[in-house]
């Protein structure tokens, strides 16, 4: 077989390159190496249960207001359109000194701080309006535009100029953390807490670590376009992905395990399965993490030496530990979806097993679940030092999952009781479902510590696209990465040419 393309991986990276490339014309195909799609946003049934494997919480994908969401915008360029659910209060923050309803809405979720803290709130709107202050800046450019070449400048200047030199006067901002503006802003103890909650809930990082420009879209798009979950679960994501990448002819394969990227004379010309088919291409993009990527997909001599090795030193977020229940329901009916559980306030967010997500879908969407019943996905961090399946693996396993249950027994005391069906994920979970190094999360690459990296590797014609590529971490980014790497791929013209068709309303 001969593409023009092939994409290594079903991630939403991978996916939203592919549907965006097919969509410009090329021959595109994805090889998986699971048998079913969408990477770490794969979604699985045990005994009628629907399982989400990765991310519950989403903005700006239904169809009733303009999306600054990068997911939705190629969604929309596609032809694929969902339906979704939308809810308020997004979530419940449980601290040990009680719990806090979070609001979309910027003045009822400050009127809530209020409550807990007057100044602190003063300080956190104080915060909020920086934010959003770079937030104005950085919307009237469409992430679907953008590139990861020079001619990026070339559609800056000609079409969004004003925007452009707006942007200018917040560079320092742009370049900066979420932390630089939280610490002109805010002196509260509980207020900081509470950012740093925020921030390392959408990059793994707290404040210190997490650019501002991805803490402020997510307050302006959270207040403007409020929250909402898919109806079908992120698989509904995956499935408006492939159905756009194949309306335009691109192909996807499952249980085609990658095993090498091949190159000549530096450059990347095809791929080779496990099973030993070659796959030619002229262009190659990984899915995959660096360090799959460089470790694993590639041989030691096909990389400059000092970048391999720059490259695969980088430190990496940690793992989770999953906990996917079925529960009885009766008695639930005012039950919320989202839940942040924080055990020790004296012990640092980060710490694993201190801080837990928990995702109760089926309260939006009943066909997830079998009557009666609801599912629950709950997970906190976890190192993947130490883990090996071994004699006590099992007992481990129930062992680090009972701070998931104590937290869950904060939003339902009787959770125990209740449990028809326990999936129990860890590490090595995580590291052979998803093929993630370490089953990692992605880059812990800290603001101010350099960038994520951008699609480009030393290698001519591969390209890199996820979350450990530019801009990083979280669906948004992950999709965007998919959009850079897409439209540095053809020219500027043709991007052009696909949105003044307009092809990215619901069809």
């Amino acid at each position: 077989m001969n593409f023009d393309v092939v994409i290594i991986g079903s991630g939403i990276g991978g996916l939203t390159a592919g549907a965006l490339l097919a969509r410009y014309g090329k021959k595109v195909a994805i090889f998986e190496s699971h048998s079913i799609p969408g990477g770490a946003a794969h979604t699985f049934t045990r005994k009628g249960f629907t399982f989400d494997s990765g991310p519950s919480f989403y903005c700006g994908l239904g169809n009733d207001k303009p999306s600054l969401n990068p997911l939705k915008q190629v969604l929309d360029i596609v032809g694929e359109s969902l339906d979704v659910v939308p809810y308020d209060p997004l979530g419940h923050y449980h601290f040990p000194e009680g719990t806090f309803p979070v609001y979309s809405g910027l003045e009822e979720y400050r009127q809530n701080v209020a409550k807990i803290t007057p100044e602190g709130a003063k300080e956190l709107a104080a915060f909020e309006s920086k934010m959003l202050d770079l937030y104005d800046c950085l919307k009237d450019i469409p992430t679907i535009v953008l590139r990861s070449d020079w001619q990026l400048f070339l559609v800056l200047a000609t079409r969004y100029f004003p925007s452009l030199i707006k942007s200018l006067f917040q560079v320092g901002m742009i370049s900066g953390s979420a932390g630089d503006i939280m610490d002109k802003t805010v002196k509260d103890k509980w207020v900081r807490r509470l950012i740093d909650l925020e921030c390392f809930l959408l990059s793994g990082l707290k404040a210190k670590g997490t650019v501002a420009p991805e803490i402020a879209f997510m307050l302006g798009e959270r207040t403007r376009a409020g929250v909402e979950y898919p109806v079908g679960g992120s698989a509904a994501i995956i499935d408006g992905l492939i159905n756009g990448l194949k309306r335009y002819g691109g192909k996807l394969y499952l249980n085609s395990h990658v095993d090498k990227i091949i190159t000549k004379s530096g450059k990347a010309i095809g791929i080779k399965l496990k099973k030993g088919e070659i796959i030619e291409a002229s262009v190659v993009i990984s899915n995959a993490t660096l360090w799959d990527t460089y470790e694993h997909l590639l041989s030691p001599e096909d990389l400059p030496s000092s970048h391999r090795q720059e490259q695969l030193a980088t430190p990496a977020v940690k793992s989770f530990m999953h906990l996917h229940l079925g529960i009885k329901a009766e008695g639930l009916e005012n039950l919320t979806g989202h839940h942040v559980v924080v055990h020790d306030s004296n012990q640092d967010i980060t710490v694993p097993g201190n801080t837990c997500m928990i995702s109760i879908p089926s309260v939006w969407d009943k066909n997830l679940a079998p009557d009666g019943h609801y599912v629950v996905h709950a997970y906190t961090l976890e190192p993947y030092e130490g883990w090996e399946k071994n004699a006590d693996y099992e007992n481990k396993k129930k062992q680090r999952s009972q701070t998931l249950y104590k937290a869950l027994e904060k939003v339902i005391p009787d959770i125990r009781q209740r449990v028809v069906l326990e999936l129990i994920g860890t590490p090595l979970t995580h590291s052979r479902f998803l093929r993630r190094y370490q089953g990692t999360y992605g880059p812990a690459i800290a603001a101010g510590n350099g960038l994520f990296p951008s699609c480009y590797t030393p290698i001519s014609g591969l390209y890199r696209v996820g979350d450990s590529t530019l801009p990083g971490i979280g669906v948004p980014a992950v999709a965007a990465s998919g959009i850079l790497c897409a439209n540095t791929l053809v020219s500027p013209q043709q991007v052009e040419k696909i949105l003044s068709l307009r092809c990215y309303q619901k069809q």
